[in-house]
């Protein structure tokens, strides 16, 4: 197919309609929106981005950043890339700066996976797009 038709293909998609980003961009994108909602004190909107699958209750969440004034994160290339029933997942490296509010900083090194539904029937626009699926961070000296 010549890239102009295929282009044309995608922008007729029904995805390219709904703005929906599959890219490992909009991936990685997740996690950095994920702590600039952290460091707004947007704690529901960071929650949000877990899609559900969070590992702990919306008040855990939230009281697990009672003492973090800010936040920083340097979010890696996007690597890992698998297809498992219906769905993809993508790892995402990050590096977290995070200052307390009695000053202390703290460092953590770790990688998120992202997940997202494949085009199959009856996925709806939020199933679609990449969500947090689990996160590994660990400090770091």
């Amino acid at each position: 197919m010549r890239a102009w038709a295929l282009g044309a293909a995608l922008l007729a998609s029904p995805l390219a309609a709904q703005g929906i980003d599959r890219s490992p961009a909009a991936a990685r994108a997740v996690v950095v929106r994920y702590y600039a909602e952290i460091d707004r004190g947007d704690y529901r909107a960071a929650y949000a981005l877990w899609g559900g699958a969070a590992p702990q209750t919306y008040p855990v969440f939230v009281n697990g950043y009672a003492s973090t004034a800010h936040t920083r994160v340097t979010a890696g290339a996007p690597t890992d890339v698998e297809g498992a029933a219906g769905s993809v997942f993508i790892t995402v490296p990050v590096q977290v700066h995070a200052t307390l509010k009695n000053g202390a900083h703290q460092h953590f090194v770790g990688s998120y996976v992202l997940r997202r539904v494949n085009d199959v029937d009856g996925a709806t626009p939020a199933d679609l797009r990449w969500h947090i699926f689990s996160a590994r961070l660990h400090a770091a000296g």
